[in-house]
């Protein structure tokens, strides 16, 4: 062997050697959505990079929330990285639960994240989650559909524009259902949604002095008004569908309008998914003319549990999923109208995707969220489609599953209206609000 070969082959083992003593294998937990799990398609361009080895555990909605909090909260250690959103953040990071990603490094770009998502994912000015994707919700319609119902989708319409129009396109022989909603219950499930609607009808959480407010006309009128639209024009079994099943529903061509989060916009276009990817419209999330429209603000990001043995690698990988560079790498490969949006401000300002025709529309969704302002009559939390307090998650999964067995005819809105204030109550005044 020539010095120069004996020299390169040295050189290549210390390089192995290095990398391999370095190298982790991350524990990550995630959601079931379609973001993430096109996301785990393009880890081996992140070992490749690192040298760090990636597991995943991919969970539905409801029992992700369950196994990170209870993780996290008993120091349980199975997770480097966790899937969380703008309710766990400055409640886990105050808690000091979370480790801070506030050396992230210039070539990250921090600055460049949506003001709105920042924060919503920061706790006392310091970044402690950082948004894979943000989302509001807006409305998704066949145009066909309406077109057929002799009716025009406005870019602002009201429920009872909505109402009128799902009622018009539903042909039940046909297994086409004029709208798809949220009934599965769950605090980020059907309660997501119904809190967001409430806001339009005038309905809120808490008054002033954390008094539940369920037995309040506008909840009645929330909790009634949703219950005898899926029931004229919703799917069978609606009491059971979240996000991905809905998803699949819209997909399939039986949903005339979806209202839902607007990063789903991207999975009812594709037509390698969807068949009614050329059919379809979007539109701001319906309101009463009361000043507050049914549309949430949310993001899923990837947060680093404290007592970590892997820090850095973890930091390493938040860095690569949530960076500019992870959106080209989608772009490049699935196109722009695939890219995971509503996290970074330079993604509305590329005119590759400006030219995505949901683009505009969920920015504007986005921009119209107000979590420090959500409701018409004064609140004293914040949040828009939930109260950013630790007892939430608890009581609104509870009074999801009353509201979900009200949909499913189990007991009627009236019933699970006082079950939902006397349950809140009573787990409001244990906490000593």
């Amino acid at each position: 062997m020539s010095l120069l070969n004996a020299f390169r082959a040295a050189t290549a083992l210390t390089v192995l050697v290095s990398t391999s003593a370095f190298a982790e294998t991350l524990t990550i937990a995630t959601v079931n959505n379609g973001d993430m799990i096109r996301m785990q398609g393009f880890t081996e361009d992140f070992t490749a990079k690192t040298g760090h080895e990636v597991e995943w555990v991919t969970l539905e909605e409801n029992v992700l929330r369950q196994r990170v909090t209870t993780d996290i909260s008993a120091k349980g250690g199975q997770f480097d990285i966790m899937t969380i959103g703008m309710y766990e953040t400055p409640i886990w990071a105050k808690n000091e639960w979370l480790v801070p990603l506030d050396d992230l490094g210039d070539e990250y770009d921090a600055g460049d994240i949506l003001p709105a998502m920042a924060g919503g994912l920061s706790y006392e000015g310091t970044l402690y989650a950082a948004p894979f994707y943000g989302e509001s919700s807006m409305i998704m319609y066949r145009t066909d559909l309406m077109e057929a119902a002799g009716m025009e989708m406005p870019d602002a319409p009201t429920w009872d524009f909505v109402a009128e129009a799902a009622r018009a396109m539903t042909n039940k022989d046909k297994e086409i259902y004029g709208i798809c909603l949220r009934g599965k219950a769950g605090w980020g499930e059907n309660m997501a949604f119904l809190t967001a609607t409430g806001n339009a009808f005038g309905a809120r959480w808490f008054d002033e002095d954390w008094k539940p407010q369920f037995d309040s006309e506008a909840w009645a009128n929330t909790l009634n008004f949703y219950i005898e639209l899926l029931n004229d024009a919703g799917p069978p079994g609606a009491s059971n569908n979240g996000f991905n099943e809905n998803l699949s529903l819209f997909q399939q061509g039986k949903c005339g309008m979806w209202i839902d989060a607007t990063v789903a916009a991207s999975f009812v276009t594709n037509p390698d998914d969807s068949t009614v990817a050329d059919k379809v419209g979007f539109a701001l999330a319906p309101d009463t003319g009361l000043g507050r429209r049914s549309n949430w603000l949310w993001a899923w990001a990837l947060a680093i549990p404290a007592g970590t043995q892997k820090e850095d690698a973890a930091k390493e990988f938040v860095k690569w999923a949530t960076s500019k560079e992870y959106i080209e790498l989608v772009a490049a490969k699935d196109g722009w109208a695939n890219v995971p949006p509503g996290a970074r401000k330079s993604l509305y300002e590329n005119e590759n995707y400006k030219e995505v025709p949901f683009a505009k529309m969920t920015l504007e969704s986005i921009l119209s969220a107000d979590p420090t302002n959500p409701t018409i009559d004064p609140v004293p939390y914040v949040g828009v489609q939930f109260a950013a307090i630790p007892e939430f998650a608890g009581i609104a999964t509870q009074v999801g599953q009353e509201f979900s067995a009200a949909l499913a005819g189990q007991q009627t809105a009236e019933e699970a209206l006082a079950k939902a204030q006397a349950l809140t109550a009573d787990e409001m005044e244990a906490a000593g609000y």
